[in-house]
């Protein structure tokens, strides 16, 4: 018994050792990829010194004797901090997914080899100005630089994930660059399921209740259409969905997350300062590391600071020493579903203008891990290129003999945005910025500016021409054979909107509509805001001067304007009534939860319970009032529409039929429905929450799901890159951190403000910002979630052109000789 024990304590030794050592070990490889920051090192592809400053913050701050030099510093700080994120962003945009993942990204790689954006970006790459491919070429030979370096350093392979998808890098190329920002465009986009679900909803209620469920933000309304199926005879209601299994790895953003962000900007007669004011907070997903790259460059026309995305050469959101600009998504009705009849003849014709035209085809072959490869057919009409039936919900909506076809101004092989861009950080006023955007194509954005003195806001990217005429105004999808419902070509630039220096002295855009013009020149039907601009029209307006602490305030503001009106609404007879009722019982539940809302100022604070009382019964309110009407698309509606609700309970246009349950024989009435959902709000807090309903906080809900998109569902690898954080705000603050909207967590921060920045002019070094984790993209460095804390807290840091700032405390000077002068 004794040698049984001693032969056990000595295996239990040597795997425990085993292990250690194997941890070491792994430890070790992953750690090779830790950039150092204090080197010099001899690089081929600049003509003079480069010198990469990298502050407290790890914001790198890069100088050079010419700009290319500069862009080729960005490449290699890029590149030494997110390398991974970028192969990706450039292998999701290449349709290349399954050459790491297997068959789990057939279905995305699918997707992006049919919208073809790399062979956009390439033929892209000679629409370029002169001075834009000079950048993107020597961007490109910082990243390759720095490839070279870990090659022959050996350096961890670059990145520690890929040591676990093992793969060669290819060089970087310009096309990758403008690649990434059309992958961006593809982000910010829900056109084409905004059309798709609204064709789907009028199958199966009447126009009177689409007008409903799916309202036009308020203000002047569109003349009525006609119904999906009056168009587009021979499509059945109800069909079962066909979208993928969401997978974090998908660029394609759901509806509900297509984009959205805040901007303002004050000029002189409106601050406190004697100069302008602008703040910008872009709201995308988020992850770990975060999209956005803090990050200086020292131009020629002078110092551009702000946030970077990894493979873009340019300061996208930022400020110099006398320009700001800030982005929000605009919205625009961008893209088209074309219904297009397939030749019964022949299936290599569709249906033209003029008779059969054949399709423009070519075979696209996709390498998938541990599995043969798959070929597929890749199919173009005239209105772009065809998608199948099992992408998008696309089948529900096409009849028989047809496909769909999509329309994308971000399609265009002649893409100038990457120069725009460009254009943009070299403007010194709001003038030559706003002629810097005619260049912009796409993602649709508007961008707010302020100069010294002024302040504009103007809608940059391609608007299409659609025929007054079109049979849906593109808010359905349309017959691609019929000219009234084909693009007629694009919009002068004059005619996007533009504001500059309005008489109020601000601007500002949550994605709110913001002008009311008849169709075609409409902009768009599908807005992304109608509440959180209520709240800022207030602020601004709330103090006739602002200040840079103003402006974070109302950056950082949590108060839900929704809340407070749609309580008022499913309360009315709730408040204060009922009888005395036990501890314990569903009556006394619901007496303390009105009473915690009744004295509650709709501040969506993470450690108060109300927000998450109010949340989970407006979310059962319209689970409850949709159910029975739309069947199965009621799970298309994940997230709350106050413009619904409002409807309902304001009896417009008869709405609140919809509280009544069809089904039942009583007529229910909007006070039943109330007080069921809050019922069943209830229910599910004590269920999922564990506590009493008065010690549930918001922000154990509304946590912040900063994941790693590959190895953030990985058992203990999760808890290493993954980052949580409690948080306030909402899908309807100005704080906005829009929750999940499904599965056992649909209160979970999962799309948010990942940049936040305010600039001062009249002390720019004044001016912050902050991203969401950190400035690395190596989940073992200091530098992974560094900025985090800050970011959860609302704090900033500075955002400075000073370069003795940058030396003073800098955790780092990485210089860059050319290969001539270490000779």
């Amino acid at each position: 018994m004794f040698t049984l024990f001693r032969w056990a304590v000595r295996l239990t030794t040597a795997m425990i050792v085993l292990g250690v050592g194997l941890a070491v070990l792994a430890w070790y490889f992953a750690t090779r990829s830790l950039p150092d920051y204090n080197a010099t090192t001899a690089v081929a592809g600049i003509a003079a010194p480069v010198e990469i400053v990298r502050d407290n913050a790890n914001v790198p701050h890069i100088f050079g004797a010419s700009d290319d030099d500069v862009f080729f510093g960005l490449g290699y700080a890029h590149a030494q901090d997110r390398l991974w994120q970028m192969t990706m962003l450039r292998r999701t945009v290449q349709g290349r997914l399954s050459e790491l993942y297997g068959s789990r990204t057939l279905g995305i790689d699918s997707v992006l080899r049919r919208y073809d954006l790399y062979t956009a970006a390439t033929a892209s790459v000679a629409a370029q100005d002169a001075r834009t491919l000079a950048a993107l070429n020597a961007y490109a030979a910082g990243v390759n630089a720095w490839l070279d370096e870990v090659n022959t350093g050996a350096l961890g392979r670059g990145a520690p994930e890929m040591w676990l998808f093992n793969h060669p890098i290819a060089p970087w190329q310009p096309a990758d660059s403008i690649a990434i920002l059309k992958l961006m465009a593809l982000q910010l986009t829900s056109s084409l399921e905004n059309e798709v679900l609204r064709a789907r909803v009028s199958l199966v209620i009447n126009q009177d209740r689409l007008r409903d469920i799916l309202p036009d933000d308020p203000g002047s309304g569109v003349a009525a259409l006609p119904s999906f199926a009056a168009l587009v005879p021979g499509v059945a209601p109800n069909q079962p969905g066909t979208r993928m299994a969401h997978d974090p790895l998908m660029p394609v953003p759901q509806r509900a997350f297509a984009g959205a962000s805040n901007a303002w900007a004050a000029n002189a007669t409106r601050s406190a300062t004697g100069s302008t004011l602008l703040a910008n907070d872009p709201h995308l997903g988020l992850t770990a590391p975060s999209i956005w790259f803090l990050a200086r460059l020292d131009l020629a026309d002078g110092g551009v600071i702000g946030g970077t995305i990894p493979g873009v050469p340019v300061v996208l959101t930022g400020r110099s020493a006398n320009l700001g600009w800030g982005l929000t998504t605009a919205n625009v009705d961008d893209q088209d579903v074309f219904l297009e009849e397939v030749n019964p003849a022949n299936p290599a014709e569709y249906r033209g203008l003029d008779g059969w035209e054949n399709f423009r085809t070519r075979d696209a072959i996709i390498t998938v891990k541990d599995a043969p490869a798959v070929t597929i057919r890749l199919r173009w009409t005239q209105n772009g290129p065809v998608m199948p039936g099992d992408q998008f919900d696309l089948g529900t909506i096409t009849p028989p003999g047809h496909v769909t076809a999509i329309g994308w101004t971000a399609l265009s092989p002649a893409d100038t945005s990457m120069s725009a861009a460009m254009a943009l950080m070299r403007a010194r006023n709001v003038d030559q910025a706003i002629a810097a955007g005619q260049l912009h194509v796409a993602p649709a954005q508007n961008i707010t500016l302020a100069d010294r003195n002024r302040v504009a806001m103007q809608t940059i990217g391609a608007m299409p021409i659609r025929d007054a005429a079109h049979q849906s105004q593109g808010r359905y999808p349309s017959f691609g054979y019929l000219p009234q419902n084909r693009w007629q070509g694009i919009f002068p630039y004059e005619d996007n909107p533009r504001f500059v220096n309005p008489a109020g002295g601000i601007v500002g855009n949550t994605n709110n509509k913001m002008i009311d013009r008849p169709f075609p020149r409409h902009v768009s039907f599908d807005w992304g805001d109608t509440q959180r601009v209520i709240r800022w029209r207030r602020l601004m307006q709330a103090r006739e001067v602002h200040t840079r602490d103003s402006f974070i305030e109302a950056q950082l503001d949590s108060v839900s304007f929704t809340a407070r009106t749609l309580l008022t609404f499913m309360g009315a007879d709730l408040w204060f009534t009922g009888d005395a009722a036990p501890d314990g019982t569903p009556e006394r539940r619901r007496q303390i939860a009105l009473e915690l809302l009744a004295a509650w100022n709709g501040e969506m604070n993470e450690h108060l319970p109300e927000p998450l009382i109010y949340a989970a019964w407006a979310r059962a309110f319209q689970a409850r009032v949709i159910r029975d009407e739309l069947g199965p698309l009621a799970a298309e509606f994940t997230h709350l529409d106050p413009v619904f609700l409002e409807r309902i309970f304001r009896d417009i246009d008869g709405a609140s039929i919809w509280c009544d349950v069809i089904q039942s024989a009583p007529v229910e009435t909007c006070a039943d429905i109330a007080r069921q959902a809050l019922d069943e709000a209830l229910i599910w807090i004590t269920e999922t929450q564990g506590k009493a309903v008065e010690a549930v906080r918001w922000g154990n809900a509304h946590e912040a799901m900063h994941d790693h998109p590959v190895l953030g569902t990985t058992p203990i690898l999760g808890w290493i890159v993954n980052i949580r954080q409690s948080t306030s705000g909402g899908d309807n603050t100005l704080m906005r951190g829009r929750t999940r909207g499904t599965g056992p967590a649909p209160f979970q921060n999962v799309h948010a403000a990942g940049y936040r920045g305010v600039y001062d002019f009249a002390d720019p070094d004044s001016s912050v910002f902050i991203s969401a984790t950190g400035q690395s993209g190596h989940p073992l460095s200091r530098y992974y979630d560094n900025l985090g804390e800050l970011w959860r807290r609302g704090e900033y840091i500075p955002m400075s052109l000073d370069p003795d700032l940058a030396r003073a405390a800098a955790v780092g000077i990485t210089t860059l000789v050319p290969v001539e002068s270490a000779e």
